[in-house]
Protein backbone atom coordinates (compact mmCIF):
# COMPACT_ATOMS: atom_id res chain seq x y z
CA UNK A 1 0.00 0.00 0.00
CA UNK A 2 1.60 3.55 -1.01
CA UNK A 3 0.03 6.56 -0.02
CA UNK A 4 -1.53 7.76 -3.30
CA UNK A 5 -3.12 4.27 -2.80
CA UNK A 6 -3.77 4.59 0.96
CA UNK A 7 -5.88 8.35 -0.68
CA UNK A 8 -7.89 6.50 -2.84
CA UNK A 9 -9.09 4.27 0.28
CA UNK A 10 -9.78 6.54 2.95
CA UNK A 11 -11.34 8.74 0.84
CA UNK A 12 -13.84 6.23 -1.02
CA UNK A 13 -14.68 4.73 2.16
CA UNK A 14 -15.51 8.38 3.76
CA UNK A 15 -17.41 8.78 0.98
CA UNK A 16 -19.76 5.56 1.12
CA UNK A 17 -19.64 5.65 4.69
CA UNK A 18 -21.64 9.30 4.39
CA UNK A 19 -24.11 8.11 1.34
CA UNK A 20 -24.65 4.92 3.54
CA UNK A 21 -25.73 7.27 6.26
CA UNK A 22 -27.89 9.51 4.46
CA UNK A 23 -29.89 6.35 3.17
CA UNK A 24 -30.38 4.91 6.36
CA UNK A 25 -29.83 7.68 8.74
CA UNK A 26 -30.51 10.99 8.00
CA UNK A 27 -30.25 12.65 4.65
CA UNK A 28 -28.13 15.70 6.22
CA UNK A 29 -24.82 13.03 5.81
CA UNK A 30 -24.30 14.45 2.08
CA UNK A 31 -23.07 17.51 3.62
CA UNK A 32 -20.27 15.18 4.50
CA UNK A 33 -20.20 13.72 0.69
CA UNK A 34 -20.13 17.52 -0.36
CA UNK A 35 -17.16 19.05 1.78
CA UNK A 36 -15.27 15.81 0.83
CA UNK A 37 -15.95 16.57 -3.14
CA UNK A 38 -15.06 20.50 -2.15
CA UNK A 39 -11.80 19.17 -0.38
CA UNK A 40 -10.47 17.03 -2.98
CA UNK A 41 -10.84 19.73 -5.39
CA UNK A 42 -8.98 21.71 -2.95
CA UNK A 43 -6.12 19.63 -2.55
CA UNK A 44 -5.62 19.20 -6.24
CA UNK A 45 -5.04 22.59 -6.48
CA UNK A 46 -3.15 23.45 -3.51
CA UNK A 47 -1.31 19.99 -2.89
CA UNK A 48 -2.49 20.51 0.89
CA UNK A 49 -3.86 17.47 2.48
CA UNK A 50 -4.39 16.06 5.58
CA UNK A 51 -5.25 12.66 4.56
CA UNK A 52 -1.66 12.54 3.30
CA UNK A 53 0.14 13.69 6.08
CA UNK A 54 -1.03 11.04 8.50
CA UNK A 55 -0.63 8.29 5.87
CA UNK A 56 3.00 9.62 5.67
CA UNK A 57 3.73 9.81 9.18
CA UNK A 58 2.41 5.89 9.48
CA UNK A 59 5.42 5.38 6.92
CA UNK A 60 3.60 4.44 3.97
CA UNK A 61 5.41 4.47 0.74
CA UNK A 62 5.36 7.44 -1.55
CA UNK A 63 5.14 6.20 -5.53
CA UNK A 64 3.17 7.35 -8.84
CA UNK A 65 0.01 5.30 -8.27
CA UNK A 66 -0.94 4.69 -11.77
CA UNK A 67 1.70 4.69 -13.50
Amino acid sequence: MTVERGILLVVGALILATVLLAVYVNINWLWVTGILGVHLMQASFTGFCPVVMTLKKLGLPQRPGFS
